[in-house]
């Protein structure tokens, strides 16, 4: 039976950190499934809609060489399906420490209960989406 990680996240504009992330998660297990966010919840979680729409957002991290499996997230929620995925492993990217409690939790109700591993940040600390997103809006237009 293969070992199956599971790891969630936004992932709206891709960026090497992503990657490094997705990367180091695969490594953990013989399989890496990815549960991208739905648009209302990231929508009501960070105070923005992302750019990319949930079916955009999926299509990309489906396309990354790491992953085996790409599924959007739940709109009420993660925690079915994480019981129906039934990973050995969740990976935690670095920022995700706030949801650790509340994992954590939902992770104790399940039959089989996974190893959670956080993961540190790689790379750069310039590597995260909002502050990529902030240098595109602070430039100026240059094509017309």
């Amino acid at each position: 039976m293969k070992k199956r990680v599971v790891a969630f996240g936004v992932f709206d504009l891709i960026h090497p950190g992503h990657a490094a992330f997705l990367k180091r998660a695969r490594a953990l297990g013989d399989e890496l499934v990815v549960v991208v966010a739905r648009d209302a919840r990231v929508t009501r979680e960070k105070g923005n809609a992302p750019l990319f729409r949930e079916r955009e957002r999926l299509a990309l991290v489906a396309a990354m060489r790491w992953v085996d499996k790409a599924v959007l997230g739940e709109a009420a929620g993660r925690w079915t399906l994480l019981a129906r995925l039934k990973p050995a492993v969740v990976a935690l990217g670095y920022d995700q420490t706030v949801a650790t409690p509340a994992i954590v939790r939902q992770i104790a109700k399940l039959k089989n209960r996974p190893r959670i591993v956080p993961l540190p940040r790689v790379g750069p600390r310039h590597h995260a989406s909002s502050q990529f997103k902030a240098r595109l809006y602070d430039r100026p237009q240059t094509h017309p």
